[in-house]
């Protein structure tokens, strides 16, 4: 009885808390909340509420591991982890699920105010139906539900956008310094340290803030920091903050695959110091400016007729191919069959003994349902992909047998392994990019021993570059085709890098963004 007793205590004490943490009332109440995305707009698929994956309350600090129950940083302060939605790229917002998003987000902010601070956790490259500038229009929401004085800190993937609105709403902002983003918690953790201790210190609000606009718009496969001029750039970053009078630096590369004005390079610096801001900030700026020729593909880059050859000759495996332009990890629709109807017509793969080739991967519920029924080691026939972007080609009908069926994927849903010929096609209930050796392992493939890997990301993780025996980026087309020259730009401000060669007006001077409690005079 004693223990029933207990545990009730337990659960009427959980319910009390909501989505609060137990801490004294002497540190600072602070509130966790952000959508995050990177939208395409040159893709015809629409992202709903759904695939938000949506946390909250305490869920939300579970997320974090510089917020862990054991950790110093969770006992500096009372936590209000409100509501914190990340989807996987894809095409734009529709305005029903952001509006519901945000309506729920609004209404937890608003149960436990007042705020010290608000940890600000979003991508930057949401794009919405009807609506410019997302993130903005969400700060601006935020604003007006916590009020002027509490401080916002904000962390971003250096792919997202910076908008005046966005600068200026934001006390604090910064961004990953790496690509691929091998330093993403350690951004979140280092936005999340800066405002903790701008509200112990009791210096509250950065006096400065920087913001330069730089008119250059690339893909992040030629913006990768494992290589030049990717590299040296971002290496100027931690110097530029370690300056006196500085707080945090950053250069967001902007998001190539929407069309809109706020798209394209930014550096902003922040800090109390008027003089080392601008200078720093100036500095980080005119270097990017003077590097943007010598931005390339991190990989190889061919057709895809040339990176299956090269696969072929290859003794090394896997030669692992990027099938970029339905790349799902950067906004493509990840359902555009114009490769695999590629692979499928070569006779080299259409015999069950032929070069090994696993492909990763084609949404498919036709096929999936029918894979279920049969069960595995059946024979299948199915119609896969085109479902969403069915410009290049229409669904293929796959027949093959089921190697492997799997329940419960968080993206996927369901994957079934079918096997074509020589082919391995792992197809889903949804679309799900594969990044990881357990991702293929657990479906019993060997990606390590298989002659060719064939993925829809564009550079490699970590993971798997450690794992290719040989690599090329195949120029593929989808909603994110890397040949920017070849989408139909039409609101992006211009000139614009790539896109054109002469910037007659171009001003690489800082604008001073005041703070969010005084009013932005110049919103362009």
């Amino acid at each position: 009885m004693k223990s029933l007793n207990i545990i009730i205590f337990v659960l009427t004490l959980s319910v009390f808390l909501g989505c609060n943490t137990l801490s004294s009332d002497s540190i600072p109440r602070i509130a966790i909340a952000g959508l995050g995305i990177e939208s395409s707009t040159f893709s015809p698929a629409q992202t709903r509420e759904d695939a938000f994956h949506v946390q909250q309350c305490l869920e939300i600090l579970d997320h974090y591991p510089f917020l862990k129950p054991e950790s110093k940083n969770r006992s500096r302060a009372q936590w209000f982890p409100a509501l914190r939605g990340k989807s996987l790229p894809g095409g734009i917002v529709t305005r029903e699920a952001y509006e519901s998003l945000m309506k729920k987000m609004l209404e937890k902010l608003k149960e436990n105010l007042p705020y010290d601070g608000l940890f600000f956790d979003i991508h930057g490259a949401m794009s919405v139906v009807g609506l410019d500038d997302p993130e903005g229009d969400m700060i601006l929401r935020i604003r007006d539900v916590i009020g002027e004085e509490t401080l916002i800190s904000t962390s971003m993937d250096l792919h997202g956008n910076v908008s005046k609105r966005l600068a200026h709403q934001s006390d604090l902002i910064t961004c990953y310094r790496m690509a691929p983003h091998e330093d993403a918690l350690i951004s979140k953790q280092r936005a999340l340290e800066n405002l903790l201790d701008r509200l112990e210190n009791g210096k509250g609000k950065p006096q400065y803030k920087a913001w330069i606009a730089v008119p250059i718009l690339l893909p992040g496969e030629k913006t990768s920091t494992r290589i030049e001029p990717g590299k040296s750039l971002y290496a100027k970053v931690p110097l530029a903050e370690s300056k006196v009078g500085v707080l945090d630096a950053a250069i967001w590369m902007g998001y190539p695959w929407a069309d809109e004005p706020r798209n394209h390079g930014v550096v902003m610096v922040t800090g109390d110091d008027h003089e080392a801001v601008v200078e720093n900030a100036e500095s980080l700026a005119k270097y990017y400016w003077e590097v943007r020729n010598k931005f390339v593909f991190v990989a190889p880059t061919t057709s895809f007729e040339e990176s299956i050859a090269l696969a072929l000759k290859s003794k090394s495996k896997p030669y692992i191919i990027s099938d970029m332009g339905d790349n799902p990890t950067a906004g493509g629709a990840g359902d555009v069959t114009w490769t695999l109807k590629e692979i499928l017509a070569l006779s080299t793969f259409q015999n069950t003994s032929g070069p090994e080739l696993i492909y990763a991967s084609i949404p498919g519920p036709d096929f999936i349902s029918k894979a279920l029924k049969a069960g595995e080691g059946a024979i299948v026939t199915g119609s896969v992909g085109a479902m969403v972007d069915n410009r290049y080609a229409g669904p293929i009908s796959l027949r093959g047998k089921i190697l492997a069926i799997r329940k419960g994927d968080k993206h996927a849903a369901i994957e079934v392994v079918v096997k074509v010929g020589s082919v391995k096609v792992i197809v889903t209930q949804k679309r799900k990019p594969y990044h990881y050796e357990k991702d293929f392992t657990q479906l019993g493939l060997d990606p390590r021993n298989a002659d060719i890997l064939i993925v829809k990301i564009g550079y490699l993780v970590p993971e798997l570059y450690q794992m290719r025996g040989g690599w090329n980026m195949a120029l593929t087309p989808g909603g994110v085709d890397q040949n920017l020259e070849r989408l139909n730009y039409r609101r992006i401000n211009r000139p614009m890098f790539p896109l054109d060669k002469e910037f007659p007006n171009l001003d690489l001077s800082a604008e001073l963004i005041p703070t969010s409690d005084r009013p932005l005079k110049n919103k362009k």
